[in-house]
């Protein structure tokens, strides 16, 4: 039953114009990765760099998982337009200035302004269609919103290529510009809301202990093993932090007035799986679109152009499920409907396991979309209940802190299977009882995936091959055992959601 704040809340605000708006907010924060992606060859062979590759995803990741539950919080306390607004101006400074860039350094520094109010982008878009529809056309909008993620990275390559090939890898950045200004001309048109006047309680020892929790947690996962060993003082020194930090988080939060993570939040059994859920299938989003491609380029000898094809195949299951999701969560409710998706999860996963090169793209292809469809019919399913159970003071946080779960989930995957990947094939070139074999190395697949096969010797090449595909294949035994895990949380939902 729709309350009566949110019936005067509908009467003055313009929800098509708002969704519009909503909608161009999310498509420019998800099409980013995949568009800066394509562009990455052009700017490093412009500004130089290349050690510093990894960085300019890194920082705009670590900025926008550090302040996504801050945004949350605060929209929960000011409003949702006026803290979307700030978010989105920050995000195109940050685009502006990334387009200016001339030099690495500079272009990392601007991407971490860019993550700073793209933290913003996500959550409280979602939790604007949270506010403005009921629990009855939520499920169905929300499936909307979430085809988004599908949309963008479809076209973030193609459109990436275009800019670049035809006018510049700056315009990557630039185009951001005209989607970010019409989305806060609409929100500032058509969006009105009925904020309660009151003194704010801002929690800024909670905020600053999780941003320095978390921002030491990340730069862990993304530098250790690369820049100092697992094994090493620096590794220690950063985890001793983010741990300590975390525990006074949680001590200031539970005497905190207005905490920014309500920890009751956490004691309602459906957010609770939704969000450790979200986390597990963040690792196996991230563990498929990183390494997919470079199975079907490095053991199946395919071009870049059908590994791509591949990928996009999830990209097309996740928009299809999210708006099955909506009707399925009203026909035969919540349990079911993510049921359904940690089906899908497991048999795409499992499909994974049993690739081989002689499988073809097709089947990469066909394993891909079953686990886009779980993606679609989970996370749809995840907000809605997430929405539905708490009140509109709230509503920001627990979306914010459900999104938080999965881009943890993505850095925790893209450092764990990482290690396994590179950990196995090591193991693997040292074990070769030929003596040129074994001076190969981990960086050795840059020639496999980079066309100068033929400079190795056909052993090389070969052992290289059997390497890969066996490290590959322990990454997706992982990724299938988090699939599994999935389900399991998914198998404690009372039967009555």
């Amino acid at each position: 039953m729709v309350d009566n704040a949110l019936r005067k809340e509908r009467k003055a605000t313009r929800r098509p114009f708002v969704l519009a708006a909503v909608i161009l907010a999310m498509f420019m924060g998800a099409i980013e990765a995949t568009i800066v992606s394509t562009a990455m060859p052009a700017i490093v062979s412009d500004l130089g760099g290349f050690s510093l590759y990894s960085w300019v995803f890194s920082a705009y990741l670590l900025m926008n998982a550090a302040t996504v539950l801050i945004y949350g919080k605060l929209s929960d306390i000011f409003g949702r337009k006026p803290v979307l607004i700030i978010g989105i101006l920050i995000f195109l400074v940050g685009s502006f200035l990334c387009g200016l860039a001339g030099s690495m350094e500079q272009l990392i520094f601007f991407r971490l302004l860019q993550g700073l109010g793209a933290g913003a982008v996500m959550p409280i878009a979602t939790t604007i269609v949270g506010d403005i529809y009921t629990k009855e056309e939520r499920a169905k909008v929300q499936g909307y919103l979430s085809s988004v993620w599908g949309i963008s990275a479809v076209t973030g390559p193609a459109l990436g290529g275009l800019l670049v090939e035809f006018v510049s890898w700056r315009f990557v950045f630039w185009i951001n510009l005209p989607l970010g200004l019409l989305a806060i001309a609409g929100l500032l048109l058509f969006l009105h809301e009925s904020i309660e006047k009151k003194k704010p309680e801002i929690d800024f020892a909670g905020t600053f202990v999780f941003l320095v929790s978390i921002s030491c947690l990340m730069f862990l996962l993304v530098e250790g093993g690369s820049k100092f060993p697992w094994l090493s003082g620096p590794s220690a020194l950063l985890f001793a932090a983010a741990a300590v930090a975390f525990i006074l988080f949680i001590w200031i939060e539970r005497r905190a007035a207005s905490p920014m993570m309500p920890f009751s939040l956490w004691k309602v059994r459906s957010i609770l799986i939704a969000n450790i859920v979200s986390l597990t299938t963040g690792v196996m989003l991230i563990g498929i679109s990183s390494f997919l491609p470079t199975y079907v380029q490095g053991i199946m000898g395919e071009s870049a152009t059908v590994a791509g094809f591949t990928l996009t195949a999830m990209s097309i299951g996740w928009p299809i499920a999210s708006t099955l999701s909506g009707k399925l969560l009203l026909s035969i409710g919540y349990r079911k409907t993510t049921m359904l998706g940690g089906v899908s999860l497991i048999l795409g996963s499992a499909l994974f396991v049993f690739m081989s090169a002689e499988s073809g793209p097709w089947w990469a292809a066909v394993s891909s979309f079953f686990v886009g469809v779980g993606m679609g019919l989970t996370s749809t399913a995840f907000i809605v209940s997430i929405q539905n159970s708490v009140q509109w003071d709230q509503r920001g946080a627990a979306t914010a802190a459900n999104m938080f779960m999965r881009n943890l989930g993505n850095t925790v995957g893209a450092a764990l299977l990482g290690g396994v990947l590179n950990s196995r094939l090591q193991a693997f070139l040292q074990s070769q009882p030929n003596e040129d074999v074994q001076s190969l190395s981990v960086d050795s697949i840059n020639e496999l995936l980079g066309g100068e096969g033929h400079r190795l010797s056909s052993e090389m090449f070969r052992t290289l091959q059997e390497g890969l595909a066996g490290s590959l294949h322990a990454v997706y035994v992982v990724v299938f055992i988090f699939a599994v895990f999935s389900f399991l949380f998914l198998l404690l939902l009372k039967k009555g959601e």
